[in-house]
């Protein structure tokens, strides 16, 4: 009887010890502020595909490996396997019960933020995206004259929670939701003028990322396709005419930091603005630059052709984290 006793107490024991190591289910999203390695496993760190997270992207958010994390486990689609684990410092997370993972989980001083933004609105750098991309039809086609040498250009427009995707979309549509069958997504449908202006403010267009866009984001906006997209040009217009893009333009080749182009935005959109900016970073895999790849921000409120970016910003919750403290203005071209 005490031998079966003590076993049982043991098999107990080892279970316990099991369950308190168990992964933490978490809800919400991560969104990676660099492009780092996506594992199957911690320990031993394979990663079949040898993938690496997108800096900017928003991955849906699985579980933490333990109740205070190194790791989280994140859903890669379209990757074998779907599910894999990036060290916390490589991003932050959003929305769900990530809001109310304490900030050490996530290697921050304080409390994320209550609440979340309606809208993320992405801009990217397009030469610093390239250097990461080389045989996107966009990348090879670089030239110093172009709109997207000094301007930002458009990445998207995400309406908020995140996981608000593929609203009423086909199975079909899903699946060939992938870079490599993107152009097997249906056509987006514009006016002339609003398209010449789609395919030089989103050089991506011309690998087709207008359709990815529309079908993962925009079928959840709750507008036409038209409205979708003059929608975020009218933004993007507001971005690169303001003392932001000056800032960019002024310092390509030279290094700009978070807390500058925060400020940049507070001088465009007034003191605050800038607090709900996050900074993302690129890493140069020809020689290890650190580029500034994309700013996100945050935005609350309804987005029409009348629409104040201000407003919108300062409607929205502020980010407690900058995001990528210190990166290069990549000029265009191949560095």
């Amino acid at each position: 009887m005490r031998t079966g006793l003590v076993l049982g107490l043991g098999i107990l024991a080892a279970s316990l010890a099991g369950a308190a190591q168990a992964d933490v289910k978490m809800s919400g999203s991560f969104v990676a502020d660099a492009s780092c390695p996506a594992t199957q496993a911690i320990k031993s760190g394979k990663n079949p595909g040898n993938l690496s997270t997108d800096a900017g992207k928003s991955y849906e958010l699985l579980a933490g490996n333990k109740d205070t994390p190194t790791h989280f486990l994140i859903l890669v689609p379209g990757a074998d396997p779907e599910r894999r684990w990036v060290k916390v410092s490589c991003g932050h997370v959003s929305g769900g019960s990530a809001s109310t993972v304490p900030a050490a989980r996530v290697g921050q001083g304080k409390q994320e933020a209550s609440g979340k933004p309606e809208y993320i609105f992405a801009l990217s750098w397009q030469p610093a995206f390239c250097e990461t991309k080389p045989s996107k039809t966009e990348c090879r086609t670089q030239n110093a004259g172009d709109f997207d040498a000094t301007h930002f250009t458009l990445h998207g427009l995400w309406p908020q929670p995140n996981g608000n995707f593929y609203c009423q979309a086909t199975a079909s549509d899903k699946a060939n939701d992938n870079p490599g069958h993107w152009k097997d997504l249906p056509p987006v449908n514009l006016d002339a003028k609003t398209r010449t202006e789609l395919d030089q403010v989103m050089p991506g267009t011309a690998s087709n990322l207008e359709r990815h866009e529309w079908i993962k984001h925009g079928t959840c906006y709750g507008k036409s396709q038209q409205e979708y997209f003059s929608d975020a040009l009218n933004l993007m217009r507001t971005v690169n005419t303001s003392p932001v893009r000056d800032l960019f333009a002024k310092n390509i080749g030279q290094k700009l930091t978070a807390d500058q182009i925060r400020g940049a935005f507070d001088s465009a959109f007034g003191a605050g603005a800038g607090d709900r900016v996050r900074v993302s970073c690129v890493i140069d895999p020809s020689n290890g630059r650190r580029l500034i790849g994309e700013l996100t921000l945050g935005l609350a409120g309804q987005i029409g052709p009348d629409s104040s970016l201000k407003d919108l910003l300062m409607a929205s919750v502020p980010t407690n984290k900058a995001g990528c403290p210190t990166g290069t203005v990549d000029p265009i071209g191949f560095q």
